[in-house]
């Protein structure tokens, strides 16, 4: 039987990683040339080449091991519920290590997202909160990813297109952070499925001796390769390397990623109960918690304000004063010339 208490230590412990490692990799790019998604080759090298990125990217992978743990202890619902709360550190780690300036509307998100994690944790108790789905029906959950990968590459492709036309204002962030929600959300269905791998694999052999030998292991890594877990997993982890990292270096990590976040977990939640059949909580009073706490996380997602933050406005420069001349005020204004911009001899 598994215990809520880990799933939730586990979810913050993931918010810590994934924060951490969102903004250290922000902090590479912004050193690095600016990346293309049409020249993935020369992206990836850029990024292997970059220790401050690797150093975020580790940090992004023990949050991934940290999810796995997530989603074998806790329903999909609960899970993004609590996941939602990383907005809170990414949003002051942007602040302060960063130097992203915020707006009140993030603020509020930030308060709201805070409220809603204590509303997800406080419906985990019951016996039908370990009551979780193990495995998703191929047909349902394909019916499910496919859809939202044509939609996040074209979703992305239409704002590459935006981006070049320069008359339009472009580096808010959300059509980028949609597209790449959507191909975060089919991840979170594949890691939601290789936790519950081991299960699957009953009557293998595989979780009965221990340690396992060498039939077993390759019991358990057929098994693996059997379901669509690992290609989806693969196929949005390679796209997501360079879309992500493309859209991240040219918008405000306090926006891209929360807005990302938001609409991978709609998705999770939406499709993902849906595909791995887990049941909802009995008890009225639990469910208000657990459905209202994880619509309060992102609806406080999607309210954030899709504007920059403002920016400090240059000062005008001043007029000349005005010279009176006889008794009449006249504005005094002279062409500049290359003399005026070389000092005389006698000033240095």
């Amino acid at each position: 039987m598994t215990v809520p208490g880990w799933g939730v230590a586990a979810a913050l412990l993931a918010n810590v990683l994934y924060s951490c490692g969102f903004v250290l990799e922000k902090r590479a790019l912004s050193r690095l040339p600016p990346l293309s998604v049409r020249r993935p080759v020369q992206v990836v090298r850029w990024l292997l080449g970059s220790p401050l990125w690797l150093a975020g990217s580790l940090a992004l992978a023990a949050g991934f091991a940290a999810q796995l743990v997530v989603y074998r202890t806790l329903p999909v619902a609960a899970a993004q519920g609590l996941f939602a709360a990383g907005l809170v550190l990414v949003l002051l780690l942007s602040s302060v290590v960063l130097g992203e300036r915020t707006t009140g509307r993030e603020r509020l998100a930030t308060v709201a997202v805070a409220a809603a994690l204590v509303l997800v944790a406080a419906s985990l108790h019951g016996a039908d909160a370990t009551e979780l789905g193990r495995t998703a029906r191929t047909g349902t959950l394909l019916a499910c990813a496919l859809p939202a990968l044509v939609a996040g590459l074209w979703g992305y492709a239409a704002a590459e297109r935006r981006a070049r036309r320069r008359h339009r204002v472009t580096g808010t962030g959300v059509p980028y952070g949609v597209a790449v929600g959507l191909l975060y959300g089919v991840s979170s269905l594949a890691i939601k499925g290789l936790a519950g791998l081991p299960e699957a694999t009953e009557g293998t052999g595989a979780r009965d001796i221990w340690p396992p030998g060498v039939p077993e292991v390759l019991a358990a890594f057929g098994a693996l390769w059997a379901t669509p877990y690992p290609y989806l997993l693969l196929g949005t982890g390679a796209a997501g390397l360079v879309l992500s990292q493309a859209a991240l270096q040219r918008c405000r990590a306090s926006l891209l990623v929360p807005v990302s976040s938001a609409v991978s977990g709609v998705f999770a939640v939406v499709c993902g109960t849906l595909a791995f059949g887990e049941p909802l909580p009995g008890d009225p009073v639990r469910l208000v918690l657990r459905l209202g706490g994880t619509a309060v996380a992102l609806a406080a997602l999607l309210a954030l304000d899709r504007r920059p933050p403002p920016s400090t406005p240059a000062p005008a420069p001043s007029a000349p004063a005005p010279a009176v001349v006889s008794g009449r005020t006249v504005s005094v204004t002279r062409r500049r010339t290359t003399a005026d911009a070389v000092p005389p001899p006698d000033s240095y």
